[in-house]
């Protein structure tokens, strides 16, 4: 019922946005697919999903705010709550931390609260857009929004005589915490200004703004809440809304006041969200899917969309940023700076998947690690906002920087390399203890996850050998591939498990459990000796050959979704999504499925991958397994459901799985395009029989990436039996 109110509300959307009367004049609405995007997906459970308005990989997520009150209210927001304190300008989509939730805005009239119920049938979202009626006032309140701009178009009860806008630098989500703020007011109090630094998750974060109200107050005044600065602004209400346009940065005031100038001047509000429904229908139309499935078709772009909220954009319009080391630079016009880089997550599916969709960004990514990395002195592990908060382990940033090189998509390959090595090199986040011992001891000093980091770090240095090699540097490429194997020495082959090695060579004394996991104190991370025994993407062959070979490796595998769905110990609320022990809803098995490629039997993964896809997928509010994670979780769907994934994290080679679609047609910047058709898809038709690549018979497991780049057709005939 929800899913249909929403389309309807999306259908209206397609109706009515101009400044002068209906919306969409270009009369191409009924092919928007940004009808096809529920927002609302993902707010429930555990998603943790951003709901608001933002344009494609924007600096502002302007969206409700509410009262944290534990895990879920990560974004600021979840489903099952009705209480709104305001609207914010930034928040984090699908994280496991909360944090910005910076300048929060609330409308009243004379007598509320600035904490108000809302119906959640008021509430109607679309990519760039959000609106709401607060219960306490009537006030109907609408957002939307540009990449540095955020903007509020508040309608009032006709009986309403003062009205009032308040403007709180208090709020902050999870752990943010206000350390100074200020808030100025121009001669004319049609505009202020002011900062806000925060310390939380982003340790030092500094947020600016610049906002311009479309009415004068008659009255205003600014106090010291005990936690920031807070404006309150009185109007009198003449029954037109009132309108506030918010430029942010992470520099200054003045370039707040630019950003703004640029991006919203002399602009009303519908005209704003008739281009970010513009901006987001583009970005979506990079990918056409063709299904008589609406369901399929909604989950997709819905998807597909979450995966854009993040990397956001970190640089002003005048190209001046915050670094790393928290001094300002400027990108010379030169690329894009970008934060928000959940990278252990994202860089399974969502880079991968960039790579795909947007050739014409990623040198943008490469150019923003390598200045993290000249500014840090290593490459981003999670960074936000200019803060690097080493959050999640391995070298995950090592992983993604190399799988842009081996694509071609990086400029500077020499300042990426030093990067690549140097940060490979450091002695920090149990690196010294790796090169001392060839892995990483559970006994050695301040060591706890012991093997999901030695896996995590195999992965990134057998990276780094397959760009040293591609650069010449064989000596290098000898020395990382030979780290890389480290993933061995965690294998107790007398029980086929990954498990906990100490200084002395020996596995640990305890009876292996491989059901057990105690969060953050034992040698995995989210997870257990099931989940991580098969974390070898780095080098799929290998972990092949430790079982002795395809047929045992096989019976293994397959035992793995057999088991019962239980965790023993004090398990993490990120292992979820279960089928037997394999868990969805945490990244680390996200590849597993496509292990069968590497055996030759894909069939044997296309059921699960299709219960996958069918079970763990929704479009309701809790459609989500577990925690988007900054896109990845719909990242893997948008790759599955077109029927490929790249398993290898860095290099580019791709599984071949099961699409959900009769068709996919890939537009590329270049003016190329890859399809991939599947002949006699259906429910029941699941299993790929044969492929065609240009109408040349090709490998049913794999495609390069290059295959993809170049353009062309892919045709997977598909079976109800092998």
């Amino acid at each position: 019922m929800k899913a249909i109110h929403l389309m309807l509300g999306m259908s209206i959307l397609a109706l009515a946005f101009s400044c002068t009367g209906s919306r969409f004049d270009d009369g191409d609405s009924c092919a928007s697919l940004t009808e096809y995007v529920n927002p609302m997906v993902g707010t429930g459970g555990h998603g943790h999903v951003f709901l608001g308005a933002n344009c494609p990989s924007g600096m502002v997520q302007l969206g409700p705010s509410q009262r944290v009150q534990g895990w879920d209210w990560c974004s600021g927001y979840n489903y099952s709550d009705t209480t709104l304190l305001g609207f914010s300008h930034t928040h984090l989509s699908g994280t496991g931390i909360g944090d910005l939730g910076d300048l929060l805005v609330m409308p009243m009239i004379k007598g509320s609260s600035y904490v108000s119920t809302f119906p959640v049938d008021s509430q109607l979202c679309a990519p760039g857009y959000y609106r709401v009626v607060l219960n306490d006032s009537g006030i109907e309140a609408e957002l939307t929004a540009t990449n540095r701009v955020g903007v509020h178009r508040y309608t009032f009860p006709a009986d309403a005589d003062t009205v009032y806008l308040r403007v709180d630098l208090g709020y902050g989500i999870g752990w943010d915490r206000v350390v100074e703020s200020s808030i100025e007011i121009a001669a004319d109090s049609l505009m202020f200004n002011g900062s806000r630094r925060s310390t939380g998750w982003a340790n030092d974060q500094h947020f600016y703004f610049a906002a311009e109200m479309s009415k004068q107050p008659v009255q205003f005044y600014l106090a010291d809440d005990r936690v920031g600065k807070v404006a309150v602004f009185a109007f009198l209400n003449d029954e037109d809304p009132i309108e506030l346009k918010v430029g942010v940065s992470p520099v200054s005031c003045d370039n707040a006041r630019e950003n703004l100038l640029a991006e919203a001047k002399g602009r009303c509000f519908n005209q704003i969200a008739l281009d970010a429904d513009k901006a987001w229908n583009e970005v979506l139309g990079r990918v056409k899917v063709e299904t008589d499935n609406e369901t399929d078709k909604r989950k997709f772009y819905t998807a597909l969309y979450h995966t854009m909220i993040a990397p956001s954009v970190f640089s002003d319009v005048n190209g001046d940023y915050r670094g790393a080391d928290g001094n300002i630079y400027n990108t010379d016009g030169k690329f894009t700076n970008y934060t928000t880089l959940s990278l252990w997550d994202t860089y399974r599916a969502a880079h991968p998947l960039s790579t795909i969709l947007f050739p014409e960004r990623q040198n943008d990514y490469a150019e923003t690690f390598i200045n993290i990395y000249r500014q840090q002195g290593k490459l981003p592990v999670w960074h936000l906002h200019g803060n690097e908060t080493d959050c999640m382990i391995g070298n995950p940033g090592v992983i993604v920087l190399s799988d842009l090189l081996l694509k071609g998509f990086v400029s500077d390959t020499l300042g990426a390399y030093d990067a690549l090595k140097n940060s490979s090199m450091l002695d920090e986040r149990s690196l010294s203890i790796l090169k001392q011992y060839g892995y990483i001891p559970y006994d050695a000093p301040d060591v706890n996850e012991s093997v999901a980091k030695g896996l995590e770090y195999a992965i990134a240095d057998a990276a780094v050998a397959r760009v040293a090699r591609q650069l010449g540097y064989e000596d290098d490429a000898a020395y990382f591939d030979k780290r890389s194997k480290g993933y061995m020495a965690y294998f107790d082959p007398t029980i086929g498990f990954m498990r906990g090695k100490g200084i002395d060579g020996k596995f640990r004394n305890e009876i292996f459990d491989p059901f057990a996991t105690s969060h953050r104190a034992d040698d995995y991370c989210e997870g257990n000796g099931w989940q991580y025994t098969w974390l070898v993407s780095g080098d799929p062959d290998g972990l092949i050959n430790l079982f002795g070979g395809p047929e045992q490796f096989t019976s293994k595998l397959d035992s793995l979704f057999i088991q019962e769905s239980i965790l023993n110990g004090d398990a993490s609320p990120d292992i979820s999504g279960f089928i037997g022990q394999y868990a969805h809803g945490n990244e680390p098995g996200h590849h597993i499925l496509y292990l069968y490629n590497y055996v030759g039997q894909p069939e044997k993964g296309a059921p699960l991958l299709r219960q996958v896809m069918n079970d763990l997928y929704s479009d309701t509010p809790d459609g989500l397994c577990g925690n988007e994670d900054v896109g990845q979780m719909s990242a893997w769907f948008v790759m599955s459901s077109m029927g490929l994934y790249q398993v290898e994290p860095a290099g580019g080679k791709l599984a071949i799985g099961t699409p959900l679609f009769d068709r996919v047609k890939i537009e590329m910047p270049s003016g190329k395009s890859f399809e991939i058709v599947a002949k006699n898809n259906s429910p029941e038709n699941i299993y790929v029989k044969s492929v065609r690549l240009n109408g040349v018979p090709h490998d049913r497991n794999f495609i390069d990436f290059s295959e993809i780049q170049d353009g062309g057709t892919l045709e997977l005939e598909m079976v109800s039996a092998l």
